[in-house]
């Protein structure tokens, strides 16, 4: 039984949505939900029969959705989905980059070009399609107002805030993809009314990328050591989109909203709990005793 949205079913009626890597995963439950909220969505891939289901399993819902073959990293192929998508629909809305490349490598075993490789899709990817977006996207394109702009979700990552082990490539490109979304905020927004934002998943139950990247051997006891005790669901980034896509999130420009339950800012618990006061009142009785932090009674 599928759960009640929080959200109207006709929050994005009328929009049209492109989004990259749409046809599996997270992007393509994005996909979905802006569809089962009014949207037409348009799902671009590099595999043929990976669209062709993921269209067919949005259409036996009775949703709006169509499939175009594509490689982000090929500009000619950017602006052939980009024009077939406005073809199709009327116009161009919402534009989601989540099209994305990724695998575990040590530096030492991370040859130039396999880095190259990963920026070129999720950085310059991500670049690429919103430039040949522009022109449908911004006040005064094909089918909106003089007066009001679309909008661009960018799927980033949380692992560039910090570090971590073995995704060098990755973490490098979601940098350079929460730069282009605050440059293209600041630029976009000022000039034509486009609006650019980014969400941050953390550990997503059920997607190829957890399977990839974090295999259960190698997550044995991380639910004890994130926030929220558990992995996020492919519908919390979906919902996520749906309120930056909505009237709700208006107003939101530049922001990469992180949905990760907190774990990018959780540590080790080095000791238990019930060990803290016990630990702390040892800790004051050595200070005392040792004379370290009295105050002394001359200046």
């Amino acid at each position: 039984m599928a759960t009640e949205s929080p959200f109207r079913a006709d929050v994005v009626r009328g929009k049209a949505a492109l989004v990259t890597g749409g046809g599996s995963g997270i992007c393509f439950e994005i996909a979905a939900q802006l569809a089962r909220h009014g949207a037409s969505v348009a799902i671009m891939g590099r595999r043929r029969e990976v669209l062709d289901k993921a269209v067919a399993a949005l259409r036996s819902e009775g949703l709006r959705a169509v499939g175009f073959q594509g490689d982000v990293r090929k500009q000619e192929d950017a602006a052939r989905v980009l024009a077939s998508t406005v073809e199709h629909f009327g116009r161009l809305d919402i534009l989601v980059n989540g099209a994305a490349g990724n695998f575990l490598a040590s530096p030492e075993d991370l040859t130039p070009k396999g880095f190259r490789t990963v920026l070129d899709i999720d950085t310059v990817g991500t670049y690429t399609m919103s430039y040949e977006a522009l022109k449908y996207l911004k006040k005064g394109g094909p089918g909106r107002g003089p007066s009001t702009g679309g909008l661009i979700i960018n799927i980033s990552a949380t692992l560039q805030y910090t570090a971590s082990w073995y995704q060098i490539h990755l973490s490098a490109a979601k940098a350079g993809v929460d730069s282009i979304t605050r440059s293209l905020a600041l630029e976009w927004g000022t000039d034509y009314d486009i609006r650019v934002n980014g969400i941050a998943p953390g550990p997503i139950g059920g997607t190829p990328g957890l399977r990839k990247l974090a295999p259960e051997e190698m997550v044995k006891g991380l639910r004890e050591t994130m926030p929220l005790f558990k992995l996020g669901e492919k519908r919390d980034i979906a919902m996520a989109a749906l309120y930056l896509a909505s009237d709700a999130g208006k107003y939101v420009n530049g922001a990469t909203l992180v949905v990760d339950g907190g774990l990018w800012l959780s540590q080790p618990r080095h000791i238990p709990k019930e060990e803290v006061k016990g630990l702390s009142n040892v800790i004051e009785q050595k200070v005392r005793a040792s004379g370290i932090g009295v105050p002394s009674s001359k200046l």
